[in-house]
């Protein structure tokens, strides 16, 4: 019966050094890191259906720049984030795609409001912009700890002798954002209302850009 807390032992030993429990805590890390960035898109889009709401009380306001943004909401809330999606580097793809151009398509309305004083004065909107804004700054912080999650998962299906686990347990790399392209989906379009183009300069003039 001695035989059996010594085998115990050296069967936690075994679990720990091959990863084992390094697996059970970072996938939970993962999850729960997801779980926030799901919860922090679904306010933003949660927020959106009053803004278009308030900006429509706006007669001249631009309707293609309207319709972009409830165009881009109904397709980002129409896949359905599940945990399972992370294990799905097209699916994961995908949502972000989505999220991005509906990032962009807010983005490109708060520029186009700026055409439109009475709607910037109005308190609703102004509200709602003051929330967005505030939304907008918790999803990007709750994708970086996501990201930093899904990081230190990843290292450690790669390395050895976790990798090894890894095969055997069937634990692969969980998809993550790729940073650069969502800046690039969701960047907005650089538009000057208030100021004239640039005129290019004339050959000789010692002008510059």
């Amino acid at each position: 019966m001695r035989k059996l807390p010594a085998l115990a032992a050296t069967l936690a030993l075994s679990l720990s050094a091959c990863g084992y429990n390094t697996f059970q805590t970072t996938d939970e890390q993962v999850k729960a890191g997801w779980a926030e960035v799901v919860n922090q898109y679904q306010r933003r889009a949660d927020l959106i259906p009053n803004l278009v709401n308030t900006v429509k009380g706006e007669a001249k306001f631009e309707q293609d720049t309207l319709t972009k943004v409830i165009e881009a909401r109904s397709k980002a809330t129409s896949i359905q984030a599940t945990p399972a999606l992370i294990n799905d580097p097209a699916a994961f793809q995908k949502f972000q795609q989505a999220q991005g151009e509906l990032t962009g398509a807010l983005s490109r309305l708060m520029v186009v409001s700026e055409q439109y004083p009475n709607l910037r004065a109005n308190q609703g909107f102004r509200d709602l912009s003051a929330q967005l804004e505030g939304t907008e700054n918790r999803i990007t912080v709750a994708r970086n700890r996501y990201i930093k999650t899904v990081q230190d998962y990843n290292v450690t299906v790669r390395s050895f002798p976790s990798n090894l686990t890894a095969m055997v347990m069937g634990y692969k790399e969980k998809a993550t954002f790729a940073v650069e392209n969502e800046k690039e989906i969701a960047k907005p379009p650089s538009v000057g209302f208030d100021t004239a183009p640039a005129m290019p300069a004339v050959p000789g003039s010692g002008a510059s850009k």
